[in-house]
């Protein structure tokens, strides 16, 4: 990969970080963008995420300190929080790792429209936007990794689909549990327990969560309705996913059965809207591909409202059982805990990011699953623009291109249906499509 061309890449989405132009103005998403994006969020901003070290900025910085990236930008709704955040990168990144450049290049106040053919763009901005956002870079012929879920409408991924193929750009979607090695070791091994027979697992975030949750609905945003179905979905579509992938050419689902738990994010310290939900179950029939006499079970729980000092953010377990024997993960508990007198035990993932530099100064988390995710989506789009590889190479690979991540948002959109409408719900391929009935 070292002979390819470098790729200049713009991360839109404050969320996870954010630029300024070198004059101090602030990037912004090109006008059509920019107002469906505004329509849809708190115009005070509260709703962006704490600022962190984070995944994507330090990645990207990484990644041109090694020569595959070249010029990067940021983009955001405002640039309110940009002089706070710039101080941050320069104090976290650019003051801890040695020979991290963090100059930021892209000076157009039109970003997405300041980038060139084979250029590429990450998509960190809330689940309502992914679509537009994604779609305008697409058209351009500008290649995508867009965070999970990919969108909220099977419609709208479909559509992503022939647009991906159409303009030959690459399209990712950012499920890095894909890449967490444990996950992809438990893939390899259950190919040879047979017929899919039974899948479950489990999601939660603390209740504490919910105040953040609260202030992202904004009291006159038009999310307010959708606030709870976007929750839901970048909650469950992690493991529904990983589900997906480890069945992908082995089974698919055909029916989608809902329910919800509710009470705790609406009542007293919270008082969420009344539709938020709290714990969400989906219930998905599985068929074999390849017998007749085989199927499987799947049951996915996404909550928010878990118990606080429970030593981890998130706590994330999962289950598969085939014909000829099962597989237990659990996320949450990797075998290493630390305990402080103040805060008590806490457990840590150090597969998903090392923050701490190697010996010589340098940032040493380039095995990190979370890493190792946006590192495949510039290598393949550096591939595909040097003409060594094609887009559809990478549908065969068990990447999670936009085409292998249907199935995914099949099961989300058919899940969020039943919610509402209380009923199964029931997914067929039409064609070369997916559809719901």
């Amino acid at each position: 990969m070292a002979n390819l061309s470098k790729i200049n890449v713009l991360m839109c989405g404050t969320e996870y970080r954010v630029n300024i132009r070198p004059d101090g103005q602030a990037l912004v998403l090109p006008n059509p963008i920019r107002r469906r994006v505004l329509n849809s969020l708190s115009m005070d901003n509260e709703l962006i995420r704490p600022v962190q070290i984070g995944v994507v900025g330090l990645t990207l910085f990484d990644l041109r300190r090694l020569g595959k990236v070249d010029k990067l930008g940021m983009a955001g709704v405002n640039g309110g929080k940009f002089p706070a955040i710039r101080e941050h990168l320069d104090k976290n990144i650019g003051g801890v790792y040695k020979d991290m450049d963090l100059t930021y290049v892209f000076d157009d106040k039109e970003a997405i429209d300041s980038m060139s053919k084979g250029d590429a763009v990450i998509i960190f901005t809330p689940d309502p936007t992914h679509y537009a956002i994604t779609m305008y870079a697409i058209e351009r012929g500008i290649h995508v990794l867009v965070t999970k879920p990919a969108v909220q409408l099977l419609s709208h991924h479909n559509e992503l689909i022939a647009a991906a193929k159409k303009y030959g750009v690459v399209c990712m979607v950012e499920h890095h549990k894909r890449f967490d090695p444990a996950y992809s070791d438990a893939r390899a091994k259950a190919e040879s327990l047979g017929e899919f027979n039974f899948f479950s697992a489990w999601m939660s975030q603390p209740k504490s969560q919910l105040e953040t949750f609260r202030a992202w609905a904004g009291k006159d945003s038009d999310i307010r309705q959708a606030k709870t179905k976007t929750h839901y979905y970048y909650l469950s579509s992690h493991h529904i996913d990983i589900c997906c992938w480890m069945l992908q050419d082995k089974a698919i689902p055909t029916r989608v059965v809902a329910s919800a738990a509710t009470g705790i994010a609406t009542s007293e310290p919270y008082n969420c809207v009344p539709q938020t939900e709290d714990t969400i179950t989906l219930l998905v029939d599985w068929e074999s591909t390849t017998s007749s006499k085989h199927k499987g079970t799947g049951v996915y729980t996404a909550s928010w409202t878990a118990p606080l000092k429970a030593g981890v953010h998130s706590a994330q377990h999962w289950y598969y059982m085939g014909e000829k024997g099962d597989i237990t993960v659990d996320q949450a508990h990797r075998g290493y805990d630390v305990t402080v007198d103040d805060t008590g035990k806490t457990w840590y993932n150090p597969f998903y990011m090392k923050y701490s530099p190697s010996e010589s100064g340098h940032f040493d988390g380039q095995r990190g699953y979370g890493y190792v995710s946006i590192e495949k989506f510039i290598d393949a789009a550096r591939s595909v623009n040097a003409g060594h590889t094609k887009v559809e190479d990478y549908d065969k690979h068990g990447l999670p291109t936009i085409a292998n991540t249907v199935l995914t948002t099949a099961i989300l959109h058919a899940g969020r249906i039943s919610l509402d409408e209380k009923r199964p719900v029931g997914i067929k391929k039409n064609g070369e499509e997916w559809i719901l009935e």
